[in-house]
């Protein structure tokens, strides 16, 4: 079952609107806007964490990212190689 639904009144420019409508395909407006909306939510709770854990660690080095991006990168590998043996 979908989470109970509004109706709300925005505004926003009007090219920004009409290329959310142009790509909202077959959900339409409402969707394609609801779905940029929890992304932005999703994306403010992540600074307000990344904040949080800076402010009692420290920032985060340049070297920590990309260590970790390595780390994920080898993983996606590694998962992809165990999906084509398991074919």
């Amino acid at each position: 079952m979908s989470e109970p639904t509004g109706k709300y009144s925005i505004t926003m420019p009007r090219d920004i609107a009409e290329a959310a409508r142009t790509r909202s395909g077959p959900s339409g407006l409402s969707a394609y806007v609801a779905a940029a909306v929890a992304r932005q939510i999703e994306r403010d709770n992540l600074n307000e964490l990344i904040q949080v854990a800076e402010a009692e660690h420290g920032p985060i080095t340049d070297d920590e990212i990309q260590a970790l991006r390595d780390q994920l990168h080898q993983a996606r590998q590694e998962q992809n190689r165990g999906g084509a043996n398991a074919a």
